[in-house]
């Protein structure tokens, strides 16, 4: 399965739609975000493919996130999603805390470790767990992007918003 992945989006509008457009356009089964969505007012964007995502250091009305993701049939699975999808464990995490990053990466216990943060894009094994950062899709003056993990070949690719 094709996995969309996005991080930081921080109230990005139009970088946000072409993520989706992006992940509409590859036939994802699932976008995952890995929190700093920052508004409510953003999870509308979100409503054209299943969605899962973790709450990030500047996400704000935590309760009007999850009403507003459970209307369009998303789920918010708060600071840490463990999840297995079509096979591959993943830890999704926002990164807050670079510590607990790296105990996630270096653990052993999941195929893949999702998080964000940093605003900067990674890629790279850890064992036989494969560590992604998306980057930023807020992009912030500099490169906005987002990834597209395959869940069987597990493999990452990036992809650039404009």
């Amino acid at each position: 399965m094709l996995v969309g992945i996005l991080s930081d989006s921080h109230d990005h509008i139009p970088h946000t739609r072409q993520a989706m457009e992006h992940f509409e356009q590859q036939e994802v089964g699932l976008v995952l975000h890995a929190g700093d969505y920052c508004s409510p007012f953003m999870v509308p964007l979100f409503d054209s493919l299943p969605f899962k995502g973790v709450l990030g250091n500047n996400d704000g009305d935590t309760y009007l996130l999850v009403r507003k993701l459970n209307e369009i049939g998303g789920e918010l699975l708060g600071s840490f999603g463990d999840l297995t999808v079509d096979g591959c464990h993943i830890a999704l995490y926002h990164g807050t805390h670079a510590p607990i990053t790296q105990a996630l990466e270096q653990c052993g216990n999941f195929d893949v470790v999702i998080s964000g943060h940093t605003h900067e894009k990674k890629l790279h094994e850890q064992g036989l767990t494969l560590a992604v950062n998306p980057g930023t899709a807020h992009g912030f003056g500099d490169e906005a992007t987002i990834a597209l993990l395959d869940t069987k070949a597990r493999t990452v690719d990036f992809l650039t918003l404009s």
